[in-house]
């Protein structure tokens, strides 16, 4: 027994070694890590950053710049702890994003809590957390956690030194924006899914006048898909 376990231990160690051989002689081409490079700058909203980099690499971006600006505000506003700003921005650009995301609305206003304590406005920031925060706790219990935590910051004389100290970080700021920026991004997702799904009706109807026999989709909302 003992031997056939030391004989597959050593198969198991040779497949791992063939494995992290053939993984270091894996080749990423420059071509293919400057798209990458251009698809994160892009993603997070770095408009500069994307400009200069299309420049010096050549490489175009994947959509217009321009289209980054609504984007960069908002986050810009929550990295400056403008968060009631930012808030305002988002519903006026992404009106129904925090209606559906309540979590989200939870961590900027977590964040607008955090941003009371900074500025060591105590009694502002009981009354925001019994008047805005208690809501969120209404709707998903699941966040009260989040929230005690937050509000332990209170208790210490120094609650950057505090072992909740990681709240008052401009880290702290940076996952907001960046869980902002995504419920943004999967927001603007849904006008071209909507583009292609006019776009298949309209393949199908064209198909249809021409008598060519195609699957058709029958059933957009279920997928469902029926041979001709």
């Amino acid at each position: 027994m003992s031997g056939s376990l030391e004989r597959m231990a050593a198969e198991d160690k040779l497949t791992k070694e063939t494995w992290m051989k053939q993984l270091m002689t894996q080749h990423v081409s420059r071509a293919d890590m400057n798209k990458l490079i251009m698809n994160y700058l892009v993603t997070e909203g770095f408009k500069e950053a994307a400009e200069k980099f299309s420049i010096e690499s050549g490489v175009s971006p994947s959509v217009n710049l321009d289209s980054l600006d609504d984007r960069i505000r908002i986050r810009q506003a929550i990295l400056d702890g403008r968060i009631m700003d930012a808030i305002g921005l988002i519903n006026s650009l992404y009106p129904e994003l925090l209606d559906n995301d309540r979590y989200l609305f939870f961590r900027l206003q977590q964040q607008q809590l955090i941003e009371l304590i900074k500025c060591k406005d105590l009694e502002k920031a009981l009354s925001y957390a019994q008047c805005k925060l208690a809501e969120r706790v209404e709707e998903n219990p699941n966040v009260l956690p989040e929230l005690e935590k937050t509000l332990a910051l209170l208790a210490f004389e120094k609650p950057e030194s505090s072992p909740f100290g990681d709240l008052l970080h401009p880290s702290q700021r940076q996952k907001v924006a960046s869980e902002v920026n995504a419920a943004i991004l999967e927001t603007d997702s849904t006008p071209r899914l909507a583009n292609l799904l006019k776009l298949l009706l309209w393949a199908q109807e064209e198909l249809d006048k021409r008598k060519v026999p195609f699957p058709h989709m029958t059933n957009i909302a279920e997928g469902v898909i029926e041979d001709p």
